[in-house]
């Protein structure tokens, strides 16, 4: 009695890892807006460090950030929080934040971000 088995995956299977696929999504889903915040962050920090190596005095550049930040939607970040310094002749712009993103009642994510108009070599 030579019985031929058929191969292949359960539809227990099949539900547990298309459970954990939507699962994974979602997660992706959730943190992607943080990420492109973060990136919009970069962005319009080294536009304002420029303007102020063309003269811009602190108020200004910190006001250009929250104009720029409606144009991106910063909402995380504001001109407040911007570390305005020079260093070699250079302005440079940081601002470190963190940003919580809720996935499932209670449990959340947490990034910190951090982002700097100074190349990563100074």
């Amino acid at each position: 009695m030579n019985r031929n088995r058929q191969a292949g995956i359960t539809l227990i299977s099949v539900i547990i890892v298309g459970g954990l696929l939507a699962f994974a999504m979602l997660i992706a889903f959730r943190c992607v807006p943080a990420w492109t915040e973060y990136m919009a962050v970069v962005r319009v920090v080294k536009a304002v460090a420029e303007e102020g190596d063309q003269g811009g005095t602190i108020s200004q550049l910190r006001g250009s950030f929250d104009r720029r930040g409606v144009v991106d939607d910063i909402s995380t970040v504001t001109g407040r929080d911007l570390i305005i310094y020079k260093q070699g002749g250079k302005v440079v712009v940081e601002v470190e934040y963190a940003r919580k993103v809720p996935i499932v009642g209670n449990a959340s994510l947490l990034f910190d971000f951090k982002a700097s108009s100074a190349s990563k070599g100074v």
